[in-house]
């Protein structure tokens, strides 16, 4: 049997992650593909609690505590993922490892760390970076922004963290997300698909 494909989409808050990571599930289940889904962080969980508090202002991690429960989210589904992939089933990620390298940087963390208390999970065959301005994607959310979003100068140095694996790593699409909806589906379809 075939491996599957785990495709990641990344990028700022606001992005799009979430919107066209569904539209490439839909995309992909037309093909006659078995697609699973997962978003990341995960909040149901107990460390996706501890998270989501520390988002809210609740709870205080210094960055490498805090990077270390987000890949530790990420573990408590990898049984999972490396099933789907094993069946031939494509796994579709909102967020992935590469999150970790941006924000973990964006707050001073080594990125060779970073990488490297990832290696147990399984890499990304395709990699889309929907990059979008800190500014913009402030105005597409005005309320109710968690501690990250907030903060537009770190956004800035995740965004440039981002960009800098992008131009790293040969499996990696770069998609200007201040496009409209459509066109960014579009993009992410050819680069993705290659239709």
């Amino acid at each position: 049997m075939t491996r599957g494909r785990l495709i990641a989409f990344e990028g700022l808050d606001q992005s799009g992650k979430q919107t066209q990571a569904a539209r490439l599930r839909q995309a992909l289940e037309a093909r006659g593909l078995t697609v699973v889904d997962f978003d990341f962080p995960d909040y149901a969980t107990p460390l996706g609690k501890e998270i989501g508090a520390r988002l809210k202002g609740e709870r205080t991690f210094p960055p490498d505590c805090l990077q270390l429960l987000y890949v530790a989210n990420r573990c408590e589904h990898r049984p999972a993922i490396e099933a789907a992939l094993a069946a031939g089933q494509w796994v579709v990620c909102d967020r992935w490892t590469a999150s970790s390298v941006a924000y973990g940087e964006a707050q001073g963390l080594q990125p060779e760390w970073l990488r490297l208390i990832q290696r147990v999970l399984p890499p990304a065959d395709t990699t889309v970076l929907l990059d979008i301005a800190p500014e913009v994607a402030a105005r597409r959310k005005q309320q109710h922004r968690d501690a990250f979003e907030q903060d537009l100068e770190l956004l800035g140095r995740v965004r440039a963290s981002y960009l800098r694996q992008a131009g790293e790593a040969p499996n990696w699409h770069v998609v200007d997300a201040a496009q409209d909806r459509d066109q960014v589906t579009a993009d992410v379809r050819r680069l993705v698909l290659g239709a």
